[in-house]
């Protein structure tokens, strides 16, 4: 499990990258990973993983259709420690860290998801 960083130092989130999956820091999956880009468990994408470890996403990004959610996966053990965060440089004008800006879209059903009726 990798530690997951936001730009201000904070520890929110552990990458799973066998799997492709982050959990937050209670050990609850709140979203997975195709390839660099991240989605939530509804499937709607949030950002990508920067090389630097960071959750980013274009200031004004394009609406993108929900992906197809893979299978839920147990909840895991977060370890009660991480090591401290790196130095991040400063972000270009046109990219934000998610987890500093909107942490809340991985906490919430998305507004985009069907509704359960047939």
């Amino acid at each position: 499990m990798k530690p997951i960083y936001s730009t201000a130092g904070d520890w929110v989130a552990l990458l799973d990258e066998g799997e492709g999956r982050l959990y937050d820091t209670r050990g609850e999956w709140i979203a997975w990973l195709d390839g660099r880009e991240v989605y939530t468990r509804d499937g709607e994408y949030v950002g990508f993983l920067a090389e630097d470890g960071r959750v980013l996403r274009e200031r004004v990004r394009p609406q993108r259709p929900l992906r197809p959610v893979p299978p839920s996966t147990p909840n895991i053990k977060p370890p009660a420690r991480v090591p401290l965060p790196p130095y991040f440089a400063e972000l270009p004008w046109n990219q934000v860290d998610v987890f500093d800006e909107e942490p809340e879209v991985f906490r919430f059903v998305s507004e985009r998801r069907p509704d359960w009726e047939d």
